[in-house]
């Protein structure tokens, strides 16, 4: 039988307490579910690539270092254009460091440079801020560019598509180093006679258009296939059945779809335009001495490697540790954008 205190349970959906007082049953609130954008998933993907966050603080820590380089140097108390090693007596009749290592002692971390004789500390950070404000302009110019031509292409087709192809078919068919060992002094001379003498943003300048010159027609190429495989979604077909104009549909519906190509794309252009200015300045087509430069450290390096091997460790080291941890970069990048993709 049923006793009254079960009774009154079942009929009322009350407790008795000890105490002969009733209470309400405890209902357990559901969890509420909270959903995440894509761009959320991203990030805590990225996060969890502990390799691909510490690139990050390593491509971070170059970034900064460009940016305050004149900071950096005052607070260390030594100029990138000074000639210590003439004017401190610090070089030998043969122009190279008296003391061991390279002339690295207290005052001069990374030692002095054979025949100038700067502080090569204050010279490799300001060597940073020059590689990457060309690589980056380069770089910006080459996305924009290669965006445009690339959603030009892939929407309109037709003879557009067809002409500008040829066009990029024809720029890719280009040498890359050979033009720009060939055309950088060309574009100097056209704004500066032999008899002048030649301002720092003018080389500046030529450097970052001539790499722009070749270095859009990847990512356009890239961009325009994507372009053609989204074109026939059923969504673009819905835009224009419901009247949006081409440059609506461009802005509201292909480019959201194409901004995981374009960053991929620009982390991994980004290192290959710094070695590549630091190539044409080893070369002797980028930028002139005496402003601090990669490229002109190795140059530099290489006439005195059997006697002082240690100036070329510091410019080496630094570039290997840039190029490999933005390439990095760019792989947890694309890893995080894409979960699809199996490294």
């Amino acid at each position: 039988m049923t006793s009254p205190s079960q009774a009154a349970d079942g009929a009322g959906g009350l407790t008795l307490d000890p105490e002969g007082g009733s209470s309400e049953p405890s209902q357990e609130q559901a969890p509420e579910l909270v959903g995440r954008s894509p761009r959320q998933l991203a990030w805590m993907r990225f996060r969890r690539d502990k390799i691909g966050v510490l690139c990050a603080f390593v491509v971070l820590a170059y970034l900064l270092i460009a940016i305050f380089a004149p900071l950096i140097v005052k607070l260390y108390g030594e100029n990138a254009y000074s000639l210590y090693g003439q004017d401190d007596g610090l070089l030998n009749g043969f122009g190279l460091p008296i003391k061991p290592n390279g002339g690295i002692d207290g005052t001069h971390w990374f030692g002095i440079e054979p025949g100038l004789g700067r502080d090569v500390f204050a010279v490799l950070i300001y060597g940073i801020r020059t590689s990457l404000a060309i690589a980056l302009c380069v770089t910006v110019l080459s996305v924009v560019l290669g965006v445009v031509v690339g959603l030009v292409q892939g929407y309109i087709g037709g003879k557009t598509d067809y002409f500008v192809g040829r066009f990029s078919d024809l720029m890719m068919s280009f040498p890359q180093q050979l033009f720009f060992i060939a055309f950088t002094p060309v574009v100097v001379a056209i704004f500066v006679k032999p008899s002048d003498s030649e301002p720092t943003y003018l080389r500046f300048t030529a450097l970052v258009l001539v790499q722009f010159a070749l270095g859009w027609m990847a990512l356009g190429r890239l961009v325009r296939a994507q372009v053609l495989s989204l074109r026939e979604r059923e969504y673009i077909e819905a835009a224009r059945l419901s009247g949006a104009s081409s440059s609506r549909i461009i802005r509201r519906e292909l480019l959201p779809n194409l901004w995981t190509t374009i960053l991929v794309q620009s982390t991994l252009l980004l290192p290959v335009n710094v070695t590549a200015e630091a190539g044409l300045s080893f070369l002797g087509v980028g930028m002139q001495t005496p402003t601090p430069d990669w490229g002109l450290m190795f140059q530099d390096a290489v006439q005195y490697y059997q006697s002082d091997i240690t100036y070329m460790f510091f410019p080496g080291i630094a570039m290997v540790i840039f190029v490999v941890a933005f390439n990095l970069l760019g792989d947890s990048v694309r890893d995080a954008l894409d979960p699809k993709t199996i490294r």
